[in-house]
């Protein structure tokens, strides 16, 4: 899983500072999310590159072995937090690694990255951006969970304790249920993150509100970076 992922790019304006790396849910593709870039309407926002990476395509033992794109197996649908693939966790961290260091080599250092993800992706945002070695801008986790706590704490990053998460979830939810949302929530309170945390009546999806929402607290923390580096 280490290999080079084929990725999407988009850039608000020439010549970003900031990126945003965005991992798409379980099945999807690098596809899944670009529309999100025209609706978080950045009109005085400094320049964003959006990085929409492909997962590998393997074997997904929950779906009877059927092929997909997926940051790491999911055995049993059943208990999402059981039975976890670690190896293709860490593998996928990896990738991650890659991902953002393919970003420092074009200028954008990691405190001014954000990841991002919907569903499986969100879970990868977690387990990633916790473990991180160095300070992200921020966590954006979209209908997430925690897939291994005890994965997470074992490598638990010091420079990413106190990272910014943007974090929401579907009342309506029943692929991931809300329950899994805001444990995550907790966990990542409980390891000194500031999680703006909110709930919507939608099923496992995105919503318009969402998006206001995340556009003012993406918005909101760019200025807080700028702000800083002046």
């Amino acid at each position: 899983m280490t290999e080079q992922l084929s990725t999407i790019e988009i850039e608000s304006a020439p010549n970003p500072r900031f990126a945003v790396i965005l991992m798409h849910g379980l099945g999807a593709d690098a596809n899944d999310f670009v529309p999100l870039v025209p609706e978080l309407r950045f009109t005085d926002a400094p320049a964003v590159r959006f990085v929409f990476p492909n997962a590998p395509e393997i074997a997904v033992t929950a779906n009877n072995g059927y092929v997909m794109r997926a940051w790491y197996d999911i055995r049993s649908f059943q208990s999402i937090n059981q039975q976890v693939d670690e190896a293709g966790i860490e593998s996928s961290c990896a990738t991650v690694r890659q991902l953002i260091e393919a970003q420092n080599r074009r200028g954008i250092p990691t405190s001014n990255i954000f990841l991002a993800g919907f569903s499986q992706g969100a879970a990868m945002t977690y387990t990633a951006g916790l473990t991180h070695p160095e300070a992200l801008a921020g966590l954006i986790v979209m209908s997430g969970y925690v897939p291994s706590p005890g994965f997470i704490d074992s490598r638990l990053s010091g420079a990413n304790r106190s990272v910014p998460i943007f974090a929401a979830h579907g009342i309506y939810d029943d692929v991931l249920p809300i329950q899994l949302g805001e444990a995550a929530r907790d966990f990542a309170i409980t390891r000194g993150c500031k999680v703006d945390w909110s709930a919507y009546p939608m099923p496992h999806s995105v919503c318009e509100d969402e998006i206001s929402a995340l556009r003012a607290w993406l918005g909101t923390r760019l200025g807080t970076l700028l702000a800083a580096s002046s």
